[in-house]
C-alpha cells in the first residue's frame, strides 16, 4: 500500500519536534505560555477542564492579535464517561444589526473593522460555563495564571509587534483608546519586548472580587462562577462596553465613520449552550463537529467524498492525491456557500452528509482543476441562489495561507485565530478554536484591556443568503475544532487557526495520519496546502478560480503537475501553511500523546 511508503519515508525524514507520550496528560496549544499553563493545572490535580480554562484566559494575554475576551468560541468536550458535546461560545448578531440598518450607514457590505461588525462576545460565557459544569478548580487560582502575565508583563511575540506595528498610525490618528493601550509615546513595541495590560489584569481581579462578593460567603464554587458570568454580562464589562460603543463613532474598514450597535441589552441575553455534534467517518473512525451555523460539516462532507478513493488515490506525495482532496474540498465548500446557516435544517444536512450525496459529488472529479463554484442539489434541491462577490489574484487577498480578515486601513494585515488541545489520564478531553476580540479588529474599550470581534463580517448583506445578516442569529462562523472516536472512546482532539482553511488543513491532517499511516507530529509537518475558489468568509469576500496555495516542500515536481493539471498555484513557502495541534489517548492502554505546529516557532505541546 502506497500509505505505507509514506510513513516509512516520513520516519526517516527530518522530524521538527518529537511526538510526545505519557501518561498523566497533555497539552497543546498555538503559544508555549497557554500550554505550561495548561500542564501546571493538571500537574496540581487540576482536569482536562479546569487547563483548558486556564489556558483560554492566557492567550487572551500573550496572542492579543489572534483572539480575546470579546470574541467567539466553539469547543467539542468530552468528560470521561459521557457523550462529546459541542460548547456554543458564538453570539449572535446584536438587535440593531439589520441589513436595513447597514443600507442606512450607506454599507454593502459589513466592514472587516470597527465595531459596527461586532457580534455578541461568547467565549467568555462559554468557558465560565464549561468550567462550572466540569472542571474543579475555583475561579480565582485558574485566571491567576492570565493576571500574571498581563499585570507583571509577558515578551511579546514577532507576529504580534509585527501586528501593532501595521496599525499604529490607525491607533494614533484614529484609535486613541488603542493607543494608549499598544502604543508607548507613540512607538509600537519590538518583538521580545516586555509587555503589560494592566487594564485586563484588573477587569479579571474585578471580576473574581466582585463575583465572590455577589454569591455570598456561603455560596459554594458554582454560585461564585454563575455571579461571574451574570456581572459579565450584565454588570461592569457589560456596562462599560455599552457606554463606549453609545458614545464612539469611529473609523471601519469601510474608510468611514460608523458607531456600533451593540448594547447591555444583548449582552445580558446572551448564555452559552451545549448542542449535540454532527456526526462523519472516515476509514472507520467518527469524526466530530459543530453544525452547520459554523463550518464544520465541511470536513465532513470533504471526508465523505474522499472515503470513496483508494489508498493509492489520496497519496499526497503524489499530485493525483492532491488534486483529489483539493477538488473534494471545493466542492464541500461550494454546498457551504449555498447551504450553510443556522436555519438549515437537520433533515437538509443529513441529505448532504450521506454517502448517496457524497457519491454524487464524487463523481464530478475530474483529472482536471475545476475553476467554477459548483454546489450541489441534495434530494431533489432546486437550484440554489449564490451571492454575488468579486474574483482576485491570490496576492491582492492578503499574504499567503493566513485567510483570515484583512482588518487594518493601514496595512494588508490578517487576522487569525488561536486554538488548544487539553487530554487528560482520566479521559477527559477538550478541543477548542477561540479567535475574535483582536487588538486590531475595534477599538479597545478604554478601562476593560480588550476590543470586540468582527464577526459579522461572515455575513451577507443579502437576504437570499442562507448566511445572511439577521439580528438575534448567529454569524456562520470558520471556528471548527474536531474531535475523532472510535468505538465509543474518544481517541483524538484536534483543531488549528486559519478561518477558511480551518478544515482544509484538518482533511489534509486527518488523510494523512488515517490514509498515510503518519504519526499525529508527522502530519501536522507534512506539507501542507488548501484551494482558494470559493469566496472568503471574510471582508472583502474574494477567490480565486482553480486557486491552489501550497507549501514549497511539495516538491518541484509536484507543484508543476498541479499546473498541468489546471491548479492556479500559489507558493507559500517552506514552512507557512497550518498552525494544527493534536492530542490523543489510547483507549486500551490509557496511553496519551501530543503534536504541535513548529512553524513560526510559536505552538507548542506539553505533557507528560
Amino acid at each position: 500500500m502506497r500509505g505505507q511508503d509514506v510513513t516509512s519515508s516520513a520516519s526517516q525524514a527530518f522530524q521538527a519536534r518529537p511526538d510526545l507520550t505519557g501518561s498523566f496528560g497533555m497539552c497543546a496549544s498555538t503559544h508555549w505560555l497557554a500550554s505550561s499553563s495548561a500542564q501546571a493545572v493538571l500537574e496540581r490535580g487540576g482536569n482536562a477542564f479546569d487547563a483548558a480554562f486556564a489556558a483560554a484566559f492566557v492567550l487572551h494575554v500573550v496572542e492579543p492579535h489572534l483572539n480575546g475576551p470579546g470574541g467567539d468560541l466553539v469547543a467539542l468536550i468530552a468528560p470521561a464517561g459521557s457523550p462529546p458535546r459541542v460548547l456554543v461560545g458564538q453570539g449572535p448578531a446584536p438587535k440593531g444589526a439589520s441589513i436595513d440598518h447597514f443600507a442606512a450607514e450607506g454599507l454593502d457590505g459589513v466592514p472587516g473593522a470597527g465595531a459596527l461588525a461586532a457580534a455578541v462576545p461568547g467565549a467568555v460565557d462559554a468557558w465560565l460555563l464549561m468550567l462550572r459544569d466540569h472542571g474543579t478548580w475555583e475561579l480565582a487560582d485558574l485566571l491567576e495564571y492570565a493576571v500574571h502575565y498581563a499585570g507583571s508583563g509577558h515578551q511579546l511575540i514577532g507576529r504580534a509587534a509585527e501586528t501593532i506595528a501595521a496599525v499604529a498610525p490607525l491607533f494614533r490618528e484614529s484609535w486613541p483608546s488603542s493607543a494608549a493601550l499598544w502604543l508607548t509615546d507613540g512607538a509600537a513595541p519590538g518583538a521580545g519586548d516586555l509587555v503589560r495590560n494592566a487594564d485586563y489584569a484588573a477587569t479579571l481581579a474585578r471580576l473574581v472580587a466582585e463575583s465572590s462578593s455577589r454569591a455570598g460567603e456561603r455560596a459554594g464554587r458554582a454560585a461564585r462562577i454563575d455571579a461571574a458570568r451574570a456581572i459579565w454580562r450584565s454588570g461592569f464589562v457589560a456596562e462599560t462596553i455599552d457606554g463606549f460603543v453609545r458614545s464612539t463613532p469611529h473609523l471601519h474598514s469601510s474608510g468611514t465613520v460608523h458607531r456600533g450597535v451593540l448594547t447591555l441589552d444583548d449582552m445580558a441575553g446572551f448564555r452559552a449552550t451545549y448542542e449535540d455534534p454532527v456526526v462523519g467517518s472516515f476509514r472507520g473512525t467518527q469524526v466530530l463537529k459543530a453544525g452547520p451555523w459554523s463550518q464544520g460539516p465541511v470536513l465532513l462532507q470533504t471526508l465523505a467524498i474522499l472515503d470513496g478513493f483508494n489508498d493509492a488515490e489520496l497519496d499526497l506525495t503524489t499530485d493525483a492525491g492532491v488534486h483529489h482532496v483539493l477538488e473534494a474540498l471545493k466542492l464541500a465548500m461550494a454546498d457551504r456557500e449555498a447551504y450553510y446557516g443556522e436555519g438549515l435544517s437537520a433533515h437538509d444536512l443529513d441529505d448532504l452528509l450521506s454517502a448517496e450525496y457524497a457519491k454524487e459529488r464524487r463523481s464530478l472529479i475530474g483529472p482536471t482543476a475545476s475553476d467554477r463554484i459548483r454546489p450541489g442539489r441534495p434530494a431533489g434541491r432546486g437550484e440554489p441562489a449564490l451571492v454575488s462577490f468579486t474574483t482576485t489574484d491570490e496576492t491582492a487577498a492578503g499574504p499567503a495561507g493566513v485567510g483570515e480578515p484583512t482588518v487594518s486601513l493601514s496595512a494588508s494585515l490578517p487576522g487569525d485565530t488561536c486554538h488548544l488541545d487539553v487530554i487528560d489520564r482520566w479521559g477527559n478531553a477538550v478541543s477548542a478554536t477561540a479567535s475574535g476580540g483582536w487588538l486590531q479588529s475595534s477599538p479597545t474599550v478604554p478601562g476593560l484591556g480588550f476590543a470586540l470581534g468582527t464577526r459579522l463580517q461572515m455575513c451577507w448583506l443579502d437576504e437570499g443568503s442562507p448566511s445572511a445578516l439577521r439580528a438575534g442569529h448567529r454569524p456562520r462562523t470558520t471556528l471548527t475544532p474536531t474531535m475523532l472516536v472510535r468505538d465509543g472512546a474518544v481517541v483524538s482532539a484536534l483543531g488549528t487557526p486559519g478561518g477558511d482553511q480551518q478544515d482544509q488543513w484538518q482533511a489534509v491532517y486527518l488523510v494523512n495520519t488515517l490514509v498515510g499511516g503518519l504519526s499525529p507530529q508527522q502530519a501536522i509537518e507534512a506539507p501542507a496546502f488548501h484551494t482558494t475558489s470559493f469566496p472568503s468568509s471574510f471582508w472583502p469576500r474574494t477567490w480565486t478560480p482553480a486557486g491552489a496555495v501550497v507549501e514549497d516542500r511539495l516538491g518541484d515536481d509536484l507543484i508543476e503537475a498541479l499546473v498541468r493539471r489546471g491548479h492556479v498555484v500559489t507558493r507559500a513557502g517552506e514552512w507557512s501553511l497550518g498552525r494544527l495541534s493534536s492530542v490523543s489517548r489510547e483507549p486500551s492502554t490509557g496511553l496519551l500523546t501530543a503534536a504541535a505546529n513548529p512553524r513560526g516557532a510559536q505552538g507548542y505541546s506539553v505533557g507528560r
